[in-house]
C-alpha cells in the first residue's frame, strides 16, 4: 500500500494497483461472511487477499533493492504498517469479537516486510532486523494472523517474482500452510466444496497475482496511496454498522 519515497518518482504500475484493489475487495467478501448472512463460500474468494497483499509488499520490497541508493529499511512503509496495526486492532476486535483468536493481519505483514527485506539486503543491521523479526513470528506464531509461513509469505514472492510463473507453486505452498491448511485439507478429502474451494485458491492465488502483475491493463487504475490504509480499519466499522442494523 506504498510507494518508494524518491526525489523522482515512478511511474505507476496499474497492475499492481489493480491487485491491491483486488485484494481490499476480496478481504471484504472474506469478512462479510460475519455480517450475519449465511454465506460460507466466500472463504474461498478471502483466501486471496493475503497471498496478494504479501506480493504487493514483495514487489515494493523488490524495487527499493534494484535503487542503490534506497537500499535497506524503508522506514516510512514499515511505520505506516506498524501505525495501523494499532489503529485497526480496536474495530478488528469490536467486529469479530466472537472469532477473535490473533490479532489483526497488519502486524504479521510487519514482520514479513522486515523478513523480506532482510532477505534481500546485504546490510548487517537489515539482515538483524529480519532475524529479529522471524524470531518474533515464531515464538507468537499463535498470536498472528497466518501465523510463521504468513510472516514467511513476501518472502516466498520475493525469491520467485521475476522467474517462471511455474515457481509460483512456491508461495502456493506457503500460502496454504499458512491458512487452516489441516481443516481445508480434512474438509477436501470428505468432499466439502469449500475446503476444495479454498484449497485451489491457496494454491493458484499466487500464480493469478503473479501472472496479473505481469499483465499491462488497458484501462485506468486509481492508484492505491497512503490514504488506502485507513481501509483497514474503517471497512470492520462500517460492517459493524451494517451487523447493528440487520440484527
Amino acid at each position: 500500500m506504498s510507494e518508494a519515497n524518491s526525489p523522482i518518482q515512478p511511474a505507476r504500475d496499474r497492475a499492481l494497483d489493480l491487485i491491491k484493489w483486488l485484494a481490499m475487495f476480496s478481504m471484504v467478501l472474506d469478512h462479510l461472511r460475519y455480517v450475519g448472512w449465511s454465506a460460507d463460500w466466500l472463504y474461498v474468494p478471502g483466501r486471496l487477499a493475503f497471498a496478494w497483499f504479501c506480493l504487493a509488499i514483495a514487489v515494493n520490497v523488490g524495487r527499493n533493492v534494484s535503487r542503490p541508493a534506497h537500499p535497506g529499511i524503508r522506514c516510512k512503509y514499515l511505520g505506516w504498517l506498524a501505525v495501523f496495526s494499532v489503529i485497526a486492532e480496536f474495530p478488528y476486535r469490536l467486529y469479530m469479537a466472537g472469532e477473535v483468536t490473533t490479532l489483526n493481519v497488519l502486524p504479521t505483514l510487519v514482520l514479513g516486510l522486515l523478513v523480506a527485506q532482510g532477505a534481500s539486503s546485504r546490510a548487517w543491521s537489515t539482515r538483524i532486523l529480519a532475524v529479529v523479526a522471524l524470531g518474533l513470528g515464531v515464538a507468537f506464531a499463535p498470536l498472528l494472523m497466518f501465523g510463521i509461513y504468513g510472516v514467511l509469505l513476501p518472502t516466498a514472492f520475493l525469491l520467485v517474482l521475476r522467474r517462471s510463473l511455474w515457481l509460483a507453486v512456491l508461495p502456493g505452498m506457503v500460502c496454504l500452510l499458512s491458512n487452516e491448511w489441516p481443516k481445508i485439507i480434512d474438509g477436501m478429502l470428505w468432499g466439502d466444496p469449500i475446503s476444495v474451494g479454498a484449497l485451489i485458491a491457496c494454491l493458484t492465488g499466487p500464480w493469478m497475482g503473479m501472472a496479473l502483475l505481469r499483465w499491462r491493463p488497458g484501462f485506468s487504475v486509481w492508484p492505491m496511496r497512503r490514504w488506502a490504509y485507513l481501509i483497514y480499519p474503517l471497512h470492520f466499522l462500517l460492517l459493524f454498522g451494517v451487523r447493528q442494523i440487520l440484527a
